[in-house]
C-alpha cells in the first residue's frame, strides 16, 4: 500500500526573517522620523506667526493697513497694474511706437495688424507682420486686407531706431520700445486720418489718467477742509456751508459742466485747457466728500480725548490735526482711491461732448468722439478700443479701493 506524501509548510529562512524585521524597523523609522519633522514644521510655523503677532502688536495703523491690503490678491494685483498703467502714461512718447499726430498715406481705417509667429511655409519666427494689400470685397464693398503669396516679412524689433524726440519735453532721444522698419504696423488700427490708434491711446492715457489725480487733489482739499470747518465749529459756519453744498447738488451735473467749458477761451493752449478742466471737475466733485467729512468730524469732536484736549488748552488747529483727522484717515485714502474714477469718467464725458480736451491734444474722451457714429463703428470698431481702456482703469481702482476699505476697517479680519 502507498502512502500518501503529505507537503508540510516549510518554515521561513533566517534570512527572509530578518529582511521582515528590518522592513519594519525601517518602515517604523521613516513614521517616526516624519512625524519629527512635520513637528518641527508646525513648531517653526507656529514660532514665526507668533513673531509676525509680535511685531504686528506694536506696528503703527499704517502699517496694520498695508499688512492686510496685502493679503487682498485682487487688490494687490490691481495696484501693480495701476502703476504699470500711469508708468506707460509717463512714458508714452518711448512706449508708442509713432507720434501721435503722424499720419501714414493710404491707411485710413486700417483694420488692426495681425502680428505671426509662423510664415506661410510653417516656419518659426521673431515676431513679424506681413506686407498686406487693400482690396475691394465685391459683396461687401468694403476693403479688406489681403496677404500675398510671397509676401515679404517685417519683424518687431525692440528699441527701434525712429526720429529724434524728447521723452516728456526734456530728454532728448531716438529710440522706441518697439516697432518695425520699412512698414508700420497698427495694433489697434488707425483711424480716418491714417493715425496709430495705439500711439494715440497711450498718448490720451497721459491727460485722461493724470487728469484724475489733479482734480482729487483739488476736491479732497476743499472736501477736508470746508467739511471739517462745518463739522467741528457747526453754527453759521455749518449753515453756511451746507447750504453752498445744498445749491451745487441741486444744479444737474451736464448743464454746468456746459456753463463752465464754455468759459474756457477757445485760444487756450491744450496745458491750459488741461488745468481748466481739472479746476471745472474739483469745483463740482468736493460736495460728498465734506459731508461725510463734517458727520464724522461731528462725531468725533464729542469724544472723550477730544474734551480733554479742549480742557487741556489745546488749539483749534492742533485738536483737528492730531485727534480729529487720524480719525477719518482711513476714510479719506479709500474715497480717493475711489474718487479718481470718478474724475476719469468726468474728462472722457466732457471731452466726448466736445467741451473738454480739444485737437491736436487728445485723451479717452476725443478718441471716443469717432465712435458717435452707429455706421462707423459698425464698419470700423476697433474705434472703441479707448472704452475698453477706459473701463479696465475704473474696474482697477474700485478693485484697489475695495481692497483698502477692507484693510481700513478696524474690525476686519
Amino acid at each position: 500500500m502507498t502512502e500518501t506524501a503529505t507537503h508540510k509548510p516549510q518554515p521561513p529562512s533566517g534570512g527572509s526573517g530578518k529582511r521582515q524585521t528590518r522592513s519594519r524597523a525601517d518602515r517604523h523609522y521613516v513614521n517616526r522620523r516624519g512625524a519629527e519633522l512635520l513637528k518641527e514644521q508646525r513648531s517653526a510655523r507656529g514660532r514665526r506667526q507668533r513673531r509676525i503677532e509680535e511685531r504686528l502688536r506694536e506696528a503703527s495703523q499704517a502699517r496694520l493697513v498695508r499688512a492686510r491690503f496685502t493679503k487682498h490678491r485682487l487688490a494687490t494685483a490691481s495696484l501693480i497694474l495701476l502703476a504699470a498703467l500711469y508708468g506707460i502714461a509717463l512714458f508714452a512718447d518711448f512706449v508708442a511706437p509713432y507720434d501721435k499726430l503722424q499720419r501714414f498715406d493710404d491707411a485710413q481705417y486700417t483694420a488692426p495688424t495681425r502680428v505671426h509667429l509662423m510664415d506661410q511655409q510653417g516656419n518659426w519666427h521673431r515676431p513679424f507682420i506681413y506686407e498686406t494689400r487693400n482690396e475691394l470685397n465685391q459683396e461687401t464693398f468694403q476693403y479688406e486686407q489681403k496677404v500675398p503669396e510671397e509676401a515679404q516679412r517685417y519683424p518687431i524689433k525692440l528699441f527701434v531706431k525712429t526720429e529724434p524726440y524728447k521723452l516728456a519735453g526734456v530728454v532728448s532721444m531716438e529710440h522706441r520700445l518697439f516697432g518695425t522698419e520699412g512698414r508700420p504696423v497698427f495694433l489697434l488700427g488707425s483711424d480716418h486720418l491714417g493715425r496709430d490708434l495705439f500711439s494715440r491711446l497711450v498718448h490720451a492715457s497721459r491727460v485722461s489718467l493724470l487728469i484724475g489725480l489733479g482734480g482729487v487733489a483739488l476736491s479732497f482739499v476743499l472736501g477736508v477742509v470746508l467739511g471739517g470747518i462745518s463739522g467741528y465749529f457747526g453754527g453759521l459756519a455749518d449753515s453756511v456751508i451746507q447750504r453752498l453744498i445744498d445749491f451745487l447738488i441741486s444744479i444737474p451735473l451736464i448743464p454746468l459742466w456746459m456753463a463752465l467749458s464754455a468759459a474756457i477761451p477757445q485760444g487756450w493752449s491744450g496745458i491750459q485747457t488741461y488745468f481748466a478742466i481739472t479746476l471745472i471737475l474739483s469745483l463740482v466733485g468736493w460736495t460728498g466728500l465734506a459731508r461725510v467729512v463734517r458727520g464724522k468730524v461731528m462725531s468725533l469732536r464729542e469724544e472723550d480725548y477730544v474734551t480733554a484736549a479742549r480742557i487741556s488748552s489745546a488749539g483749534h488747529l492742533s485738536i483737528i490735526r492730531r485727534h480729529l483727522l487720524p480719525g477719518v484717515t482711513s476714510f479719506l485714502v479709500v474715497h480717493v482711491t475711489l474718487a479718481i474714477p470718478g474724475m476719469i469718467l468726468g474728462e472722457t464725458t466732457l471731452s466726448f461732448l466736445g467741451l473738454g480736451i480739444s485737437a491736436p491734444d487728445v485723451s479717452w474722451g476725443t478718441l471716443l468722439q469717432q465712435a458717435q457714429d452707429v455706421t462707423v463703428v459698425a464698419n470700423y470698431p476697433w474705434l472703441l478700443a479707448p472704452a475698453a481702456f477706459l473701463v479696465f482703469a475704473v474696474v482697477l481702482f474700485n478693485f484697489v479701493g475695495d481692497g483698502l476699505r477692507d484693510a481700513a476697517d478696524p474690525y476686519s479680519r
